[in-house]
């Protein structure tokens, strides 16, 4: 993808940067597989906002994307189009099943109209990106992306634009394959969980310049202010007269949680640390 850039007849024009959108194929959704989808402004369902300074932005229309793929094992497909979604940083492309039946799947990286997919469960030789297997038959050093924690469920890590794991080794005895995710970390998966072959498409999002307040806006995302600006009623870094020290030993978060830097935020018995071979952030 190229990225796009504007004459600069305003001072934010002339660092914005924009998508060109020329791996696109169509400009509107396929309208039986989407749905509306109201924003929620960072409430929970008893309507207290949980995530601060969101609200706003443009209305959206909610494409219903496949995450799992595994009813539709072993049926050839088709790309039909390759489209722009709007709650996601890559792309999207419509499949057609040889059956008949259409669904929206996460785009590759070099996907193409009338390019063919399978999606199997069983050994085969092609490995061409957008085709969908167990982390059992993938060969190491392959890229990887949208895969499953734990077998017969769905996708769920890296799916943003650009993203991929790398397979790093399997143990046959134990059913486990290993992989590098980009944080560095190295992690176990069982070896039937399904992942697709390939980088997430859009790769040039990371280069995107927002360049003014307004396109955040756009986006439902409102200005962030610091707790030293607000009132001591509002936030514990609040108060004083101009610009003073916090008055704290540790800083803090608006409801007084302890942020001090280096602070560990990760449960310490969380369910997937068994999972863990090798920290992101270990020598």
């Amino acid at each position: 993808m190229a990225i796009k850039t504007y004459k600069p007849y305003t001072p934010s024009r002339r660092s914005m940067t924009g998508y060109s959108f020329s791996e696109l194929t169509v400009s509107e959704p396929y309208k039986p597989l989407t749905k509306g989808l109201k924003s929620a402004s960072g409430r929970n369902n008893q309507g207290r906002n949980t995530s601060r300074y969101r609200g706003g932005g443009h209305k959206k229309l909610y494409r219903i994307i496949d995450w799992s793929q595994r009813d539709k094992l072993n049926i050839p497909a088709t790309v039909a189009t390759v489209e722009y979604d709007p709650f996601r940083t890559a792309y999207i492309a419509l499949v057609n099943y040889a059956d008949g039946e259409k669904r929206y799947v996460l785009a590759w990286k070099g996907i193409e109209v009338g390019q063919k997919v399978m999606y199997s469960d069983k050994e085969t030789g092609n490995f061409d990106f957008g085709n969908r297997r167990p982390l059992k038959y993938i060969p190491e050093g392959m890229p990887v992306h949208n895969i499953e924690f734990t077998p017969h469920t769905k996708g769920k890590i890296i799916k943003s634009a650009g993203s991929s794991a790398t397979v790093a080794g399997k143990d046959a005895a134990l059913k486990i394959v290993f992989l590098k995710l980009a944080s560095g970390e190295l992690r176990k998966f069982h070896e039937e969980c399904l992942a697709t072959i390939g980088v997430v498409s859009n790769e040039e999002h990371k280069n995107i310049v927002i360049g003014k307040a307004g396109r955040q806006r756009w986006l439902g995302k409102k200005p962030f202010n610091r707790g030293k600006s607000m009132n001591p009623v509002d936030h514990p870094h609040g108060g004083g007269e101009g610009r003073t020290s916090l008055g704290l030993k540790y800083p803090k978060a608006f409801n007084g949680r302890v942020v001090a830097p280096g602070k560990k935020t990760r449960e310490k018995k969380k369910w997937s640390n068994s999972m863990i071979v090798k920290r992101r952030n270990s020598k």
